[in-house]
């Protein structure tokens, strides 16, 4: 069974959508990806899309969509991107509060960093999820 992820913040715009635009592209199939906010914005961040778009990542097809608890309840591990977003609390789920700046509001240029520190911490977590190893 592969492993399941929910990444959260609050608008479901930035941050969780450009975790999960990473994990999607480096984890392939090998892990269920799912992102969602407590009050989803209308649109994903467009410095945002811009900055994956430069790392080869297509977001633009992602939606913000709103957290429930039954796409909590589903997932393995859910981590939350550092805004105070509070998540049902399920026994047995691995959490994480990954403590990243807020792009809302900032130029492509801002939000490189923010980028990338997801990308580092994105490596990280699918190295723990999936092992190298796996055939």
């Amino acid at each position: 069974m592969k492993p399941s992820v929910l990444f959260v913040c609050v608008h479901n715009a930035g941050r969780s959508q450009m975790a999960a635009g990473w994990l999607r592209h480096l984890a392939g199939d090998a892990v269920d990806v799912r992102s969602a906010g407590s009050e989803p914005a209308d649109q994903i961040n467009p410095a945002a899309v811009e900055a994956m778009r430069e790392v080869g990542i297509d977001i633009t097809e992602q939606t913000p969509k709103k957290l429930d608890y039954d796409t909590a309840q589903h997932s393995d591990v859910i981590i939350t991107m550092g805004c105070g977003d509070a998540c049902p609390v399920f026994p047995g789920k691995r959490y994480e509060d990954w403590k990243l700046d807020d792009p809302a509001g900032l130029g492509v240029a801002a939000v490189r960093p923010i980028r990338d520190e997801i990308k580092a911490r994105i490596e990280a977590l699918l190295a723990d999820l999936v092992p190298a190893d796996r055939s």
